[in-house]
């Protein structure tokens, strides 16, 4: 293996780390300002409503976005075994 096919598989990989975790990251970040703003404005200074909103948002995004999800990691990881075949083989 070259330097720039490491450095090719690395870049890809974040790509596929961003691209794959982005989704969830913009519901969290969302659901997280949204029950920031009702917090302030009704001055409720309960802890479990700041967590409890997130959780169930990002697991209703799993369920949205897990099979897309899924499909760009064992394409990755596929692309990965082939190479590997290819330099090994």
């Amino acid at each position: 293996m070259t330097m720039e096919t490491i450095i090719g598989l690395a870049e890809s990989a974040i790509w596929v780390i961003l691209m794959t975790s982005g989704p969830l990251l913009l519901i969290a970040l969302g659901s997280g300002l949204a029950v920031s703003i009702f917090q302030a404005t009704t001055q409720i200074q309960e802890q479990t409503l700041a967590f409890v909103p997130k959780i169930v948002a990002v697991l209703v995004g799993i369920v949205f976005f897990g099979p897309w999800m899924l499909t760009k990691v064992t394409t990755f990881a596929g692309n990965i075994f082939e190479n590997l075949v290819r330099y090994i083989g």
